[in-house]
Formats: structure tokens, sequence, C-alpha cells
């Protein structure tokens, strides 16, 4: 009887294992890659409305950030610099701060000129934040004309050469 119990024992086991080992694997876990297409969405802002779909036709980088997460703030500051100075990208900026205030007096010390600045202020709660999967950290994308992702990640240098 012992013997049966720990021979069902041991195949339990190694069901188990093998199950786990196929948990998940269809599901995306970190953000969106390239070639994919970026999911619409639409902001609003204290003056304007963007429509992710109005920006086709034209180069779009996406920078997530928060005031709170010094990496993707510094991040944000220099690619707004580069991207203020071309004429051929425009950049949407989200901050997923949740205090109005903490956002408006970051954009003042950064220097973030761009009119597509904005303020997502359910956080990570937004529906934004859940669609581009940013809980392992915050990112941003270079769009095509077409809204296809073609660099995550993008640095200044990057931006730069993406752009000549």
């Amino acid at each position: 009887m012992i013997k049966n119990v720990s021979g069902v024992f041991v195949v339990l086991i190694m069901i188990s294992f093998i199950s786990f080992s196929f948990v998940g694997k269809d599901t995306p876990t970190e953000g969106l890659t390239i070639g994919d297409r970026a999911p619409e969405f639409k902001i609003c802002g204290e003056k304007q409305l963007v429509d992710l779909k109005d920006l086709r036709g034209k180069y779009v980088l996406l920078s997530f950030w928060a005031s709170y997460d010094a990496e993707s703030r510094m991040n944000n500051a220099i690619l707004n610099n580069v991207a203020g100075k071309a004429d051929n990208i425009e950049m949407v900026s989200v901050s997923f701060d949740d205090y109005k205030s903490v956002f408006n007096e970051t954009i003042k010390r950064d220097r973030i000129s761009t009119p597509n600045c904005f303020v997502e202020l359910s956080g990570t709660r937004s529906e934004i934040y859940k669609t581009y999967r940013l809980h392992k950290g915050f990112k941003n994308y270079l769009l095509d004309e077409n809204g296809v992702i073609i660099a995550k990640d993008v640095t200044a240098s990057e931006l730069l050469s993406y752009l000549n």
C-alpha cells in the first residue's frame, strides 16, 4: 500500500513540474516588442486631447515615466530635448504620477516643453499602464508612420540616428 501511495505521489509531483513549465508561455510578460502595432489610446490634457490614431503619418516617440522614477524621468527630459529640435517626430510624454501638482512641478523643473505632455492620474492603475505592460518598468517606444514599434527604450543618440 505504501509503495502505491509513494508511486502516485511521485507521479503527481512530476505532472506538477511539467504543467508549471508551460504556465504563461503565451502571455507576454515585459512590454511590447519591435514589430508590434502600438495599442491605440486617447489621453486628455488641460488644453488638448491626443488620440494616437491622429498621429499616424509621422514618427511618434511615446515616453512613459513618473517623477518618482529617476531613470525614466531623466530619459524623458533628454528625449524631449532631442525631439523638440526635430520637425519629423512627435513626442507624446505620459507621466504616471498620482498628483497633478507633482507632475506640474516636475515638468517645470525638467523644462519639458512638448505640447503632448500628459499626466495619467490613475497612475499604475490606469488602462494605458496595463495596455503597455509597464509593470516591469517605464519604457519608451519609437513608432513609424503606421504606428508600428520600430525601437524600444531608445536613447538620445539612437533617436538622433533614426531622425537622420
